[in-house]
Parts: C-alpha cells; sequence; structure tokens
C-alpha cells in the first residue's frame, strides 16, 4: 500500500501568467509513453507481479520504491500544469463569452472536460492507455526497459525545458531530470549486478549533463542526485545492496536517504475558476459548508491542511460570511 503524504516533492512556484500552449507541452511529462504515468504503472505493475520477492529482495525492493516515487512524480506534474492553466479561465460562470480566449489554445479539453487542469493525455490530447506497461515477468528484461523508459522520459524533459519557459515549468523539469537521473543510474547498476554488464558508460544519456541547467543546481547542491528514498518507515531496506557505488558522473558515492521520504514542500492552494465550475460556479458556497461541516464534526474552525499561501480569497470570504 502507498502512504499518502499531502506535501508536493519539490517546492513549485506560485501561479503567474497563464500559459495553457505551455501546459499543453508539459502534458508530455504526465500523460505520454515515457511520462510519468508510464514510469509509475511500469514499476508499480511489475512489483505488483514480482515472483520470488524473498529470492529477489534487492531487486524486488529497488522497484517498489521507485514506483512510490514516481507517484508523487503524477502529482507534481499535475500541480505544474494546474499552475500555469491558472488565470487563463478567469470569468464569471454562465457567461457568453467568459472561455473565448481560451478557444483557440491547444488543448481545450483541458477547459471542457477538466476544470482548467491536468488530464491523463500526452502534448497532443492522446490519452495515456496501458498498452504503455511492460511487465514481463523476467527480471532483467523489466530493468532493461525501465532503463531505456528512462532514458526516453530525460529526453523528453530536456525538450519541454528547451520548449517552454513558464516559471512552474522549469522547476518542475529542474527537480524531475535529477530525480529521473537517479533511476536511470538505480536500473544501470541492477542490470550490472544481475549480469555484470556496465551501462554507467551512457550517462548521461541524452549526453547534456545535468549540472549545466541552472534549475537542478539547488537539487544537485543538496544530494538529490545521489540517493534513493524508500517511501516506507520499515521496509525496502535491501535496496542498499543494489544502489551503492559511485556516480557515474560526479563519482560521488550513491546512497540511502536516511529520511523515508523527500521534505517536500507545501503545495499553493489555486484559486477557483469559476467560469470552468471548479470547484463550482460558486466557490464560496462550497467553501461554507465545508466550514459548517468542521465546526459539526468538532473538528478546527480553520481548515487543518497545510498550504503554501496564506488561503485568503474564498476562505476570507467565507470568515466574513460566518462572523
Amino acid at each position: 500500500m502507498i502512504l499518502r503524504v499531502d506535501r508536493l516533492q519539490t517546492e513549485l512556484p506560485p501561479p503567474s501568467d497563464p500559459d495553457p500552449v505551455g501546459a499543453s507541452a508539459v502534458q508530455e511529462l504526465l500523460g505520454g509513453k515515457f511520462g510519468e504515468m508510464s514510469t509509475f504503472m511500469n514499476y508499480t505493475y511489475q512489483s505488483f507481479n514480482f515472483r520470488s520477492r524473498q529470492g529477489a529482495r534487492p531487486f524486488y525492493d529497488l522497484l517498489a520504491s521507485i514506483a512510490a516515487e514516481e507517484f508523487g512524480h503524477i502529482e507534481l506534474v499535475a500541480s505544474a500544469i494546474n499552475t500555469m492553466l491558472t488565470g487563463a479561465a478567469d470569468g464569471d460562470p454562465g457567461e457568453a463569452g467568459d472561455l473565448s480566449g481560451v478557444k483557440s489554445t491547444r488543448n481545450t479539453q483541458q477547459f471542457i472536460a477538466g476544470g482548467a487542469a491536468a488530464l491523463v493525455q500526452d502534448s497532443m490530447g492522446k490519452p495515456w492507455n496501458g498498452d504503455y506497461v511492460f511487465s514481463s515477468g523476467d527480471l532483467l528484461e523489466d530493468l532493461t526497459h525501465n532503463f531505456f523508459l528512462e532514458t526516453g522520459a530525460r529526453n523528453n524533459k530536456l525538450k519541454v525545458y528547451e520548449m517552454v519557459d513558464h516559471p512552474a515549468a522549469r522547476a518542475l523539469t529542474g527537480y524531475l531530470l535529477v530525480r529521473g537521473g537517479v533511476h536511470q543510474v538505480a536500473y544501470a547498476r541492477a542490470i550490472e549486478k544481475l549480469t555484470g554488464a556496465d551501462l554507467m558508460k551512457m550517462f548521461p544519456s541524452p549526453r547534456i549533463p545535468t549540472e549545466k541547467i541552472p534549475e537542478c543546481q539547488p537539487h544537485i547542491q543538496r544530494g538529490e542526485h545521489l540517493k534513493l528514498y524508500r517511501f516506507s518507515p520499515k521496509d525496502y531496506q535491501e535496496i542498499a545492496a543494489v544502489f551503492n557505488g559511485p556516480h557515474p558522473e560526479t563519482g560521488e558515492e550513491l546512497r540511502i536517504a536516511e529520511e523515508v521520504q523527500p521534505e517536500g514542500a507545501p503545495p499553493f492552494d489555486l484559486p477557483p475558476q469559476p467560469a470552468v465550475f471548479a470547484p463550482g460556479p460558486e466557490p464560496e458556497e462550497i467553501a461554507q459548508i465545508a466550514a459548517r461541516l468542521r465546526q459539526a464534526a468538532g473538528l478546527p474552525s480553520e481548515p487543518t491542511g497545510v498550504v503554501a499561501n496564506d488561503g485568503s480569497g474564498v476562505l476570507g470570504k467565507v470568515k466574513d460570511a460566518l462572523t
């Protein structure tokens, strides 16, 4: 099972100028063939289907822990897309013409089928599908596929980084390039332990060093390029038997993080977009209902969640209405 923590794996900037065209490009990193849905579902099903777990425990632990991290990567990409779409659908619900500004954007489904939000699609609106999942049962075959998958994912992240200059997209790709590189190294090291084949000579692939990308620097300085997380308080201890030795680019020692998961950062509470009914045409009414439900349940009057912004806007209007 997965224990969910209400934080993003890394900090993203607050909404600024909307960029729905750029958000469409970032969708490739979510629902594309080499996107985070694919990495998450590939490693998840490989771990679900793993036979002889005890006999091959270090390799099972590797797949399971990386799969858990990929769940958070999906959340992170979706959050970046939602940040980039915030403000593009400003207007009053039900007013003719209030969404005319987005009718020529690349992916109108984000506004028609979604509430100015991420969808499980690639950059051209093609839905992600289960045919992207490879789970052969053969450990070496699966590990080799995963190395190829991470290499393709890094290629796509670099292209989106070059294509989209929105702050949320740059922060996202800077982090994912570092963490995806760790997963590349992990699968290469696992193949080496299993067969003796040295895939480390292929790094970096594509041959653009992560250290050359400014948005990667804060994560490299914190050592995020060197460590794997277990995403469990007690389990998956045996990844240390596979993920060790020198990093292929820097020579630094690979290690297992002492902490269970990244410290991360609280998400921004993105404002309502009433024109697309997100979270409804009258968001203050929903917030008032939630406040009364909290009161009836004996919960604190203030929302218990933690967000990066001060909770003004709708919450401020609700407080005024209730006092």
